[in-house]
């Protein structure tokens, strides 16, 4: 991301001694409008609260363009005469980018757009409609909201989420998914928990372990659906549609349209993530980085904020559950010895979770509390 000098002038309003963030994020609020309610008020400079501190601006201008591409895994033919040299391929990724796409992943392609539509057309429905929805309440398996840690954070990023989740119930009750996007997210969640199961059994493999080993962990029975509406912005060099972060879960799957954003923080450099039509977007999770005893690697990443959009993006966060019979998770005992000691101690998914979710995602990893 290319700024210019001017962009990085402090804006006028840091320097004002009477600048109340906490009075601006809580008007902001209690609009329950997010920042589509921005742009369909017309703005042409974004509100403070949104603006990167100086210090973080400055730093854009030492970062360096790359053509290096994150890799890309074929999974036709994982049952059969391929099997050897997609492991060979997620391996590698797993191990030093912690990203991969895939394609010829299974999920039909009417599937996926049909995603992308259902969470645009919740995001642009009646304001009055989606209110309905807004709350902050983490325990709500459904909820819309603007920025989880705006309370928490220096800077809040240029989004609004719909969240589906079995966080909290494990089953879903349907009829709590909004009906305009009801039909076409619980098709997704159908096709996209099939592909996790896949990937898992790759994974485990990949780990040098039996095919089912991670899933008999519970690493797949959890999920949550974090359905990104980013907005056009007027200004996206201030800001940025998602903070640099690693991901609280196992496993991260996502679908993204084709207007682009997303960066992965790779050999002190961002890399743009450039959108594939019909593929998916996979990353491994903290939880598996600290299962895997630092085998496999949960890496940083942002989401560049931009004049075009809106930007539509769905990740499906596998996460595990247990919040029925909490389960500690640690480095598998068949990836540690004397010569690979273990890294971590154990942690229970919802210790790890109360944690992520009441500071800023501000890219400070959450594994630094669980290091031995």
């Amino acid at each position: 991301m290319d700024i210019s000098d001017a962009s990085v002038s402090k804006p006028s309003s840091q320097t004002l001694p009477d600048y109340d963030r906490p009075k601006e994020v809580k008007a902001f609020d209690e609009t329950k409008a997010g920042v589509k309610g921005l742009v369909d008020a017309g703005i042409v400079n974004i509100p403070r609260m949104f603006i990167r501190p100086h210090d973080e601006l400055a730093e854009e201008l030492i970062s360096h363009k790359t053509n290096v591409q994150v890799p890309v895994v074929d999974l036709r033919g994982f049952r059969d005469n391929k099997l050897e040299e997609i492991l060979d391929w997620v391996r590698a990724a797993s191990q030093t980018w912690g990203f991969f796409q895939v394609v010829n992943h299974g999920i039909p392609f009417a599937v996926l757009e049909g995603m992308i539509k259902a969470v645009r057309n919740f995001h642009e429905q009646d304001l009055e409609v989606k209110k309905e929805f807004y709350t902050r309440d983490q325990t709500r398996s459904v909820r819309y909201e603007c920025n989880f840690d705006m309370y928490h954070s220096r800077t809040t990023n240029w989004r609004d989420t719909l969240n589906i989740s079995t966080l909290v119930h494990k089953n879903l009750d349907p009829n709590k998914v909004p009906e305009v996007c009801r039909a076409a997210a619980l098709e997704y969640i159908k096709h996209v928990k099939k592909l996790g199961d896949t990937l898992f059994e790759v994974l485990s493999m990949a780990l040098g372990l039996k095919p089912e080993y991670l899933h008999g962990m519970g690493c797949s029975s959890g999920h949550n659906l974090v359905c990104h509406y980013y907005p056009p912005c007027p200004q996206p060099e201030l800001t940025l549609g998602a903070s640099r972060h690693s991901d609280p879960s196992f496993l991260t799957i996502l679908l993204q349209d084709q207007i682009g954003g997303l960066q992965v923080f790779y050999e002190n450099r961002w890399i743009d993530v450039e959108p594939i039509a019909g593929g998916l977007v996979v990353n491994i999770g903290d939880f598996l980085q600290v299962i895997s005893n630092d085998k496999f690697k949960s890496v940083d990443h942002r989401v560049a904020a931009n004049h075009v959009g809106p930007r539509v993006s769905v990740a499906c966060f596998f996460t595990g559950h247990d919040t029925v019979t909490p389960k500690p998770y640690g480095p598998i005992k068949e990836l540690i010895s004397e010569e690979n000691p273990a890294i971590y101690g154990d942690f229970l998914i919802s210790e790890y979770l109360s944690k992520y979710v009441t500071r800023a995602l501000d890219g400070k990893s959450g594994l630094d509390f669980f290091k031995l």
